[in-house]
Protein backbone atom coordinates (compact mmCIF):
# COMPACT_ATOMS: atom_id res chain seq x y z
CA UNK A 1 0.00 0.00 0.00
CA UNK A 2 1.17 3.73 -0.90
CA UNK A 3 0.37 6.77 1.43
CA UNK A 4 0.57 10.35 0.44
CA UNK A 5 3.36 11.93 2.43
CA UNK A 6 4.58 15.44 2.97
CA UNK A 7 5.61 17.53 0.50
CA UNK A 8 9.57 17.37 0.26
CA UNK A 9 13.25 16.82 -1.17
CA UNK A 10 13.29 13.22 -1.16
CA UNK A 11 15.50 12.79 -4.28
CA UNK A 12 17.90 10.26 -2.88
CA UNK A 13 20.58 9.19 -2.60
CA UNK A 14 23.00 12.16 -3.20
CA UNK A 15 26.56 12.61 -3.50
CA UNK A 16 28.43 14.31 -0.36
CA UNK A 17 30.74 16.58 -1.55
CA UNK A 18 32.99 19.10 -0.10
CA UNK A 19 32.90 22.56 -2.19
CA UNK A 20 35.92 24.47 -1.42
CA UNK A 21 36.08 28.60 -2.04
CA UNK A 22 38.05 31.58 -1.78
CA UNK A 23 40.10 33.55 -3.58
CA UNK A 24 43.45 33.14 -1.19
CA UNK A 25 44.21 31.46 2.13
CA UNK A 26 42.78 33.60 4.24
CA UNK A 27 39.61 33.35 3.14
CA UNK A 28 39.62 29.38 2.06
CA UNK A 29 36.63 27.82 3.11
CA UNK A 30 34.74 24.57 2.92
CA UNK A 31 30.95 24.05 3.17
CA UNK A 32 29.72 20.41 2.88
CA UNK A 33 27.03 19.95 0.31
CA UNK A 34 24.74 17.08 -0.91
CA UNK A 35 22.30 19.00 -3.18
CA UNK A 36 24.30 19.12 -5.70
CA UNK A 37 24.45 17.42 -9.78
CA UNK A 38 24.61 17.76 -13.46
CA UNK A 39 22.69 20.29 -15.34
CA UNK A 40 24.04 20.26 -19.18
CA UNK A 41 26.78 18.41 -21.26
CA UNK A 42 27.58 20.95 -23.53
CA UNK A 43 28.88 23.02 -22.16
CA UNK A 44 29.71 21.34 -18.83
CA UNK A 45 27.68 22.42 -16.23
CA UNK A 46 26.74 21.55 -12.65
CA UNK A 47 25.04 23.51 -9.47
CA UNK A 48 25.33 23.31 -5.87
CA UNK A 49 22.64 24.97 -3.68
CA UNK A 50 23.52 26.63 -0.65
CA UNK A 51 21.64 28.66 2.39
CA UNK A 52 22.46 32.43 1.69
CA UNK A 53 23.39 32.75 5.56
CA UNK A 54 25.78 29.87 5.42
CA UNK A 55 29.39 31.55 5.46
CA UNK A 56 30.58 30.09 1.95
CA UNK A 57 27.92 31.50 0.47
CA UNK A 58 28.98 35.12 0.71
CA UNK A 59 32.78 33.78 -0.38
CA UNK A 60 31.63 32.02 -3.48
CA UNK A 61 29.01 35.33 -4.57
CA UNK A 62 32.33 37.72 -4.10
CA UNK A 63 34.89 35.25 -6.18
CA UNK A 64 32.22 33.37 -8.51
CA UNK A 65 33.70 30.30 -8.31
CA UNK A 66 34.33 27.21 -6.35
CA UNK A 67 35.35 23.64 -6.71
CA UNK A 68 32.97 20.48 -5.96
CA UNK A 69 35.47 17.84 -4.30
CA UNK A 70 33.91 14.73 -4.50
CA UNK A 71 34.33 12.55 -1.09
CA UNK A 72 34.77 8.74 0.07
CA UNK A 73 34.63 6.40 2.54
CA UNK A 74 38.57 7.87 3.81
CA UNK A 75 37.18 11.41 3.97
CA UNK A 76 33.72 10.66 5.49
CA UNK A 77 34.31 12.11 8.94
CA UNK A 78 35.97 15.17 7.12
CA UNK A 79 32.59 15.86 4.97
CA UNK A 80 30.48 15.23 8.26
CA UNK A 81 32.53 17.98 10.51
CA UNK A 82 32.74 20.31 7.62
CA UNK A 83 29.40 19.94 6.86
CA UNK A 84 28.37 20.96 11.03
CA UNK A 85 31.34 23.68 11.94
CA UNK A 86 31.14 26.88 10.42
CA UNK A 87 33.95 28.81 8.50
CA UNK A 88 33.98 31.70 10.51
CA UNK A 89 34.80 29.98 13.83
CA UNK A 90 37.39 27.10 11.75
CA UNK A 91 39.99 26.92 10.00
CA UNK A 92 38.73 23.86 8.28
CA UNK A 93 41.79 22.27 6.22
CA UNK A 94 43.46 22.65 9.26
CA UNK A 95 41.12 21.63 12.12
CA UNK A 96 40.39 18.01 9.32
CA UNK A 97 43.82 18.02 8.42
CA UNK A 98 42.86 18.17 4.62
CA UNK A 99 45.38 19.77 2.25
CA UNK A 100 44.81 22.41 0.00
CA UNK A 101 45.83 22.07 -3.51
CA UNK A 102 46.60 24.68 -6.27
CA UNK A 103 43.56 24.40 -8.88
CA UNK A 104 44.41 24.51 -12.57
CA UNK A 105 41.67 27.39 -13.70
CA UNK A 106 39.98 28.70 -10.74
CA UNK A 107 41.38 30.51 -7.45
CA UNK A 108 39.72 28.21 -5.13
CA UNK A 109 41.70 25.10 -3.67
CA UNK A 110 41.02 21.68 -4.37
CA UNK A 111 41.13 19.42 -1.58
CA UNK A 112 44.42 16.98 -2.39
CA UNK A 113 42.14 14.37 -0.45
CA UNK A 114 39.14 13.75 -2.75
CA UNK A 115 39.75 11.21 -5.77
CA UNK A 116 38.38 13.84 -8.29
CA UNK A 117 37.66 17.64 -8.14
CA UNK A 118 35.73 19.81 -10.15
CA UNK A 119 36.65 23.28 -10.88
CA UNK A 120 33.45 25.37 -11.54
CA UNK A 121 32.52 29.10 -12.26
CA UNK A 122 28.91 30.84 -11.79
CA UNK A 123 26.88 31.85 -14.62
CA UNK A 124 23.91 32.37 -12.30
CA UNK A 125 22.76 32.34 -9.05
CA UNK A 126 18.52 31.43 -8.58
CA UNK A 127 17.29 32.80 -5.00
CA UNK A 128 14.67 29.73 -4.86
CA UNK A 129 13.72 30.23 -0.87
CA UNK A 130 15.63 28.53 1.58
CA UNK A 131 18.28 27.64 -0.70
CA UNK A 132 20.13 29.60 -3.77
CA UNK A 133 21.47 27.98 -6.58
CA UNK A 134 24.47 28.05 -8.05
CA UNK A 135 24.36 27.45 -11.90
CA UNK A 136 28.17 26.57 -12.96
CA UNK A 137 29.78 25.72 -15.91
CA UNK A 138 32.78 22.83 -14.96
CA UNK A 139 35.66 24.66 -16.52
CA UNK A 140 38.59 22.08 -15.54
CA UNK A 141 38.75 18.68 -14.11
CA UNK A 142 41.86 17.19 -11.43
CA UNK A 143 41.09 13.34 -10.80
CA UNK A 144 43.66 11.16 -9.13
CA UNK A 145 45.13 8.86 -11.63
CA UNK A 146 45.12 5.92 -9.28
CA UNK A 147 41.15 5.71 -10.09
CA UNK A 148 42.46 6.38 -14.18
CA UNK A 149 41.80 2.64 -15.63
CA UNK A 150 45.14 2.28 -17.88
CA UNK A 151 43.60 0.61 -20.58
CA UNK A 152 40.60 2.52 -21.15
CA UNK A 153 41.92 5.35 -20.07
CA UNK A 154 38.54 5.88 -17.80
CA UNK A 155 38.01 7.33 -14.49
CA UNK A 156 36.87 4.64 -12.06
CA UNK A 157 34.81 6.35 -9.74
CA UNK A 158 33.33 3.26 -7.78
CA UNK A 159 36.88 2.48 -7.27
CA UNK A 160 37.12 5.32 -5.07
CA UNK A 161 34.58 3.97 -2.73
CA UNK A 162 32.65 6.87 -3.25
CA UNK A 163 30.48 8.72 -0.31
CA UNK A 164 26.68 9.28 -1.03
CA UNK A 165 23.80 10.84 1.29
CA UNK A 166 20.88 9.32 2.13
CA UNK A 167 18.13 11.15 4.24
CA UNK A 168 20.42 11.85 7.66
CA UNK A 169 22.86 9.36 6.84
CA UNK A 170 26.33 8.46 5.11
CA UNK A 171 26.34 5.41 2.65
CA UNK A 172 28.83 3.67 0.63
CA UNK A 173 26.91 2.29 -2.83
CA UNK A 174 26.14 -1.54 -3.33
CA UNK A 175 27.33 -3.62 -6.21
CA UNK A 176 27.33 -2.75 -9.70
CA UNK A 177 24.00 -4.30 -11.30
CA UNK A 178 25.00 -2.96 -14.81
CA UNK A 179 26.17 -0.47 -17.50
CA UNK A 180 24.48 2.61 -19.18
CA UNK A 181 22.71 0.44 -22.35
CA UNK A 182 22.89 -2.68 -20.82
CA UNK A 183 19.43 -3.20 -20.98
CA UNK A 184 19.27 -3.28 -24.47
CA UNK A 185 22.59 -4.68 -25.84
CA UNK A 186 21.68 -7.64 -28.23
CA UNK A 187 23.28 -11.21 -27.10
CA UNK A 188 26.14 -12.50 -28.02
CA UNK A 189 26.18 -16.05 -30.01
CA UNK A 190 27.68 -18.25 -28.41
Amino acid sequence: MKVNWKPGTMIYPLPAVMVSCGANEEEWNIITIAWTGTICTNPPMCYISVRPERHSADIIKRNMEFVINLTDAATAYATDWCGVRSGRDYNKFDEMHLTPGKAAIVRAPIIEEAPLSIECRVKEIVSLGSHEMYIAEVVNVIADDKYIDSKTGKFELSDSDPLVYLHGAYYHLGDKIGKFGWSVEKKKKK
